[in-house]
């Protein structure tokens, strides 16, 4: 009886030990930010302290990339670790979007069940999970964050919706209705972004003594324009939509930074993974964000709609205050969690993303991504070092080295034609491996997005529509 009582005491205190040495994780994640719209990325007009502080803290990726560069098939490739084309995940889920038999889609959009998520697995090495902020992953109750591994929720599951609540939810939109849990709707009392920052602190002070994983995904800084007027009283020196962002990314930053002390109140921030990015670039016609140096905007294939801010913080294994310069993606977060949390490798099947820690630590010296693929339709994208090859269906390709030209202003197509075609025959082969996707966006909205991309193709044509922007707001 004794040796019983001795070995269960083992065992509690050996379980206790193992949950300790786990790092909690926090995933902090904003939606259609600008490039350039934070101080650790150079901006002299945003106020964001603590992200820079984060940045100072820890290691800030120059080229880091997300899946896709609009905001649902983004998120898919994130939540899976994989290319999202894969399981035929490639376009938004939104209403208007049809089948490809040309019916309209409903509650069949979202992230098939057959698919494992991030949160699947640290649930399976013993995490406890939260998904706080815009879900964007299917609105039928299947699709729903509660069956997809979490285990706390506050958020909703559409794409946008109003900062303040909604005295009466818009008719046809009821993906827009903040959820408590799984079908209790709440409204927020207060702005939405200081909301899920409440939600995530008071999270981490009941669960601190287990590991747990928090995917903060605020809306800030998408569509509407909402902020508060006394953030917007801090930029007395902006107008319009540029003053609006501003003041939407300062909530953000303050959002972000009361996270980032409760952690440390509590004496978790020396062995939590603390992340930030963006789900891809900002949409300068739309919030007035600015991706410069880069060309492009959300939704296109230029660096300005692939290229996101990046940080990573983990005070008990990585050196603060660096850089890491070799291309990475945001499916690589599925693998470096799982790792860190104790997971093999070998347990994560069929997914292309990598563990990060061994390249950003140095005991790996290689590129974690010697090529990266991008798709939409019938566009496409491929990274093979630096060198880039865009595809379009309605023009010639075109050819960049980002290593001498981010801005993708000198097509080199014409200069480099063997190199030009065995891209190609890569980026066909990719493509052969692809399933077709489970739904497509009507093709006027292409065009549209096509324009975009000539609209905001180099940086001085940003700056000139920046100063059009200005000028409107304050006639």
């Amino acid at each position: 009886m004794k040796n019983t009582l001795l070995l269960v005491v083992f065992m509690v205190f050996h379980i206790a030990i193992e949950a300790q040495n786990k790092p909690n994780i926090v995933f902090l994640f904003s939606d259609d930010a600008g490039y350039a719209d934070f101080g650790f990325q150079g901006s002299k007009v945003m106020k964001t302290p603590n992200l820079d502080k984060l940045a100072e803290t820890g290691v800030k990726f120059t080229q880091a990339y997300v899946t896709d560069a609009v905001c649902a098939p983004s998120r898919a490739g994130l939540m899976t670790g994989k290319y999202q084309q894969r399981f035929g995940y490639e376009e938004i889920n939104v209403p208007g979007y049809m089948s490809e038999n040309s019916k309209f889609l409903g509650d069949d959009m979202g992230l098939p069940l057959d698919q494992v998520t991030m949160a699947d697995y640290l649930k399976g090495l013993g995490y406890t999970n939260a998904m706080f902020g815009k879900w964007h992953l299917g609105d039928a109750d299947r699709f729903h964050p509660l069956n997809r591994g979490f285990d706390e929720f506050y958020g909703f599951r559409g794409g946008d919706r109003s900062y303040f609540a909604y005295p009466e939810i818009p008719k046809g939109h009821l993906d827009k209705r903040m959820e408590s849990g799984f079908g209790h709707f709440e409204e927020p009392e207060s702005y939405a972004t200081d909301v899920f920052a409440d939600k995530a602190v008071s999270f981490i002070e009941r669960n601190k003594d287990r590991p747990f994983f928090i995917y903060l995904a605020f809306n800030a800084v998408h569509t509407p324009m909402d902020a508060t007027p006394e953030d917007l009283e801090k930029f007395p020196d902006l107008i319009g939509k540029r003053k609006e962002v501003a003041a939407m990314t300062l909530a953000l930053d303050r959002a972000c930074g009361r996270v980032l002390d409760k952690l440390k109140e509590l004496g978790l921030d020396g062995n939590t993974i603390v992340v930030f990015s963006n789900d891809n670039g900002g949409p300068t016609d739309k919030n007035a964000s600015i991706n410069l140096p880069l060309s492009g905007t959300k939704s296109n294939h230029l660096e300005g709609g692939l290229r996101v801010p990046f940080l990573m913080r983990w005070p008990k294994h990585l050196q603060g205050n660096t850089t890491y310069d070799y291309p990475v993606s945001t499916f690589d977060l599925l693998p470096t969690f799982y790792v860190a949390g104790g997971g093999d490798v070998k347990n994560l099947k069929d997914i292309d993303g990598v563990d990060l820690l061994p390249y950003v630590t140095g005991s790996n010296k290689a590129r974690p991504h010697e090529t990266l693929f991008w798709k939409k339709e019938n566009r496409a994208d491929f990274r093979e070092g630096d060198w880039k090859l865009l595809t379009f269906p309605d023009r010639p390709a075109e050819l960049y080295d980002l290593s001498k030209d981010i801005s993708e202003q000198h097509n080199l197509a014409s200069e480099y034609p063997d190199r030009l075609r065995a891209m190609y025959k890569k980026l066909f082969q990719w493509e052969l491996t692809l399933q077709r996707p489970m739904w497509m966006l009507r093709r006027e909205f292409e065009k549209y997005d096509l324009d975009r991309m000539d609209r905001y193709r180099s940086p001085e044509l940003v700056r000139k529509e920046m100063e059009k922007m200005m000028k409107t707001a304050n006639e």
